[in-house]
């Protein structure tokens, strides 16, 4: 053990641990076959005995600070800041109205705000400080959600997931008796006519009220089963400022930026898995059979020697010494590529009580990641999934490739120092499990749900309402007359016989009639708009129409979205063609 390898005698010794585990193998008997893990724990064997990038001389060993012990109630401050509600516990922070943002919160979130003042209050009551407001006058009455019945984006995850605590529904994923992999359930989106809203589609103003909902909607999420995540803070390391391997992935994105703007996902990822595939995805057993170490060792110092002035030669790269490159890219990243604050909780998902909740709770911690780990992320399960696409020819299919590559994701540097023995052995399984369900459902979870889109409409809409009212009182104030103050709603702008008007300046068109029908969608409105300049060298891929003011700040619509049924939502907005941004 002290060494890192993983021996005959160590095989003994957690193979006896195994009926400690018997419950925890047997919920996950649909999901992984436990034979299966024999390549996990070799896989942890290839890692140990590879050693890190760390190793060669260079000075790149990290050395963690003392971490102070968080004293009680301070990671639920730290919570409550997180979701920009720290004005709660601490009044004399002026931030963003948090009654706007209260007001938009079903009862499942709402609740687990409560908890989280109600912790802090008595912690600040315990030190003797001032007497705080009862944490049940912060919130209205909570409104009625309708039954939810399928897998829907409408209704709060966490409403969803109580009502099936309450009514004790069971779900039971029937097998298919032709391959491991087809046991999960094959979810899909019901279709929504005001479209799909990806990770990218939204402002970086709305994003952070996507970022601040969906942080109370995950916590509600998981206290519904009990579950009470504790998130950890990062752990302050000494990193390296430059280079490819073992760099933080802002640090790595920075310099990437400097050459090519607009780099959102590592250019030395980007190439390794580039040419992986160029050479082809048919190697038997690539990302499960190692390179040769020392090999592997050399080619990391000459790419990092040479990959930015274009002088390494790729042509000597193996298949599989080129997968254990990019295994050694993703554990050797100073902080965990799910982060260390939400990495626990992406292994509690395994917890939840059936697959449409871990499903859920998975695409609401993929919102939460940071941007940079989030694109890096999605760039490798895409290209996990087309390494599955030729499991005929490289026999890897998801339950291998999810089990391969799950230490690599899951342990990061120390992890092993930091967990017992039965600790590791009990991971195993959960984490291949949420590698899986990355892999299957990514397509899923890279989006918005409409309810936290609804959310964040109406937290616009109050905000308006709020500011405009507020306008309207020092109007009045200035003028010395008193007048109740009436609800503003805003002016909707009707159209003259169902007609929008699409502008686009980007392209020089000053603006363009669109008659609303009930089967028009916005790739339609991107074809007429080519087809009435055909000197435009763009392709329609590479266009789209923005929904911009209103109840939103700005987002790029889905080329499948039903315009009049969007117009009915956001009738004050206005309608701009641009190119897409990348």
């Amino acid at each position: 053990r002290k060494t890192g390898q993983y021996t005959l005698q160590h095989k003994s010794e957690t193979a006896s641990l195994k009926p400690h585990f018997s419950a925890r193998l047997l919920i996950l008997k649909d999901s992984l076959d436990e034979l299966q893990m024999d390549d996990y724990w070799k896989e942890v064997e290839n890692i140990s005995s590879s050693g890190s990038a760390g190793e060669r001389g260079e000075g790149e060993v990290q050395e963690e600070e003392p971490q102070k012990i968080p004293e009680e109630g301070e990671q639920e401050e730290a919570w409550l800041a997180e979701a920009g509600l720290a004005q709660l516990v601490d009044h004399s922070i002026t931030e963003e109205d948090s009654a706007v943002f209260l007001s938009t919160l079903t009862r499942t979130q709402a609740a687990a705000v409560e908890r989280r003042v109600a912790s802090v209050q008595q912690t600040l009551r315990r030190r003797n400080r001032q007497q705080l407001p009862n944490v049940r006058d912060i919130f209205r009455p909570p409104d009625k959600v309708k039954t939810e019945t399928e897998l829907n984006v409408e209704v709060a995850f966490s409403e969803q997931a109580l009502s099936y605590r309450d009514n004790h529904q069971s779900f039971k994923v029937t097998p298919s008796p032709n391959s491991a992999d087809d046991k999960l359930p094959n979810f899909k989106l019901l279709r929504d006519k005001t479209g799909q809203t990806r990770i990218g589609d939204l402002s970086p103003l709305d994003m952070k009220k996507v970022h601040r909902l969906v942080l109370v909607e995950m916590t509600a999420l998981f206290d519904t089963s009990g579950i009470d995540l504790k998130p950890a803070k990062a752990l302050k390391v000494k990193t390296k400022e430059s280079g490819l391997f073992g760099v933080p992935l802002t640090t790595l994105l920075d310099q990437d930026q400097r050459r090519f703007p607009g780099t959102k996902v590592p250019l030395i990822l980007q190439k390794i898995i580039n040419h992986i595939e160029e050479e082809g995805l048919h190697t038997e057993g690539l990302l499960r059979i190692p390179g040769v170490a020392t090999r592997v060792k050399l080619l990391c110092q000459d790419l990092e020697s040479s990959f930015y002035d274009g002088t390494f030669s790729w042509q000597q790269l193996k298949q599989h010494d080129a997968a254990s490159l990019l295994k050694l890219f993703i554990r050797e990243l100073p902080h965990p590529l799910l982060t260390v604050e939400y990495l626990n909780a992406f292994i509690a998902v395994n917890n939840l009580p059936t697959k449409k909740q871990q499903l859920q709770a998975l695409n609401l911690l993929i919102l939460l990641l940071p941007e940079a780990n989030r694109d890096t992320l999605k760039a490798l399960v895409e290209f996990f999934q087309r390494v599955i696409e030729n499991q005929a020819k490289n026999k890897m299919t998801l339950n291998n490739v999810s089990v391969v590559m799950a230490p690599n994701i899951f342990m990061f540097k120390g992890f092993r120092s930091k967990v017992t023995e039965q600790q590791e052995f009990s991971m195993a399984t959960s984490t291949a499990n949420i590698v899986r369900l990355l892999i299957r459902y990514q397509n899923l979870l890279w989006t918005i749900p409409k309810f936290i889109m609804n959310q964040v409409r109406h937290q616009n809409m109050e905000s308006q309402r709020k500011q405009k009212e507020r306008a309207v009182r020092k109007l009045l104030k200035k003028i010395a007359i008193e007048r109740p103050s009436e609800k503003t709603i805003p002016e909707v702008r009707e159209t003259s016989q169902g007609i929008i008007r699409v502008h686009a300046p980007q392209f020089s068109k000053i603006s363009m009639a669109v008659q609303l029908t009930e089967d028009l969608q916005a790739c339609d409105v991107l074809t007429r708009f080519l087809s009435q300049d055909s000197s435009l060298a763009v392709k329609k891929d590479d266009l789209c129409l923005y929904e911009i003011g209103g109840n939103i700040k700005e987002r790029c619509l889905d080329g499948e979205t039903y315009m009049k049924d969007l117009y009915q939502v956001n009738p004050t907005a206005e309608w701009v063609i641009r190119a897409m941004q990348r």
